[in-house]
């Protein structure tokens, strides 16, 4: 039993797979946090250039 157990310890066949994961899952999270800040602060942007657009008076 005890030579299973080294066995199944010293085996990384399978570490990359579960370093790929990490990996991946770890990608998709940082771009969803950065995808929310850039339309949070896409949106702050629009709504000041409209406000300053709308009070422009025209020349008479």
């Amino acid at each position: 039993m005890n030579k299973f157990f080294a066995a199944f310890l010293n085996d990384e066949s399978g570490a990359v797979t579960v370093d790929w994961v990490v990996l991946a899952a770890a990608t998709v999270g940082l771009g969803a946090l950065i995808g929310t800040t850039i339309i949070s602060n896409a949106r702050t942007v629009a709504t000041d250039t409209g406000t300053f657009i709308s009070n422009i008076q025209a020349p008479s």
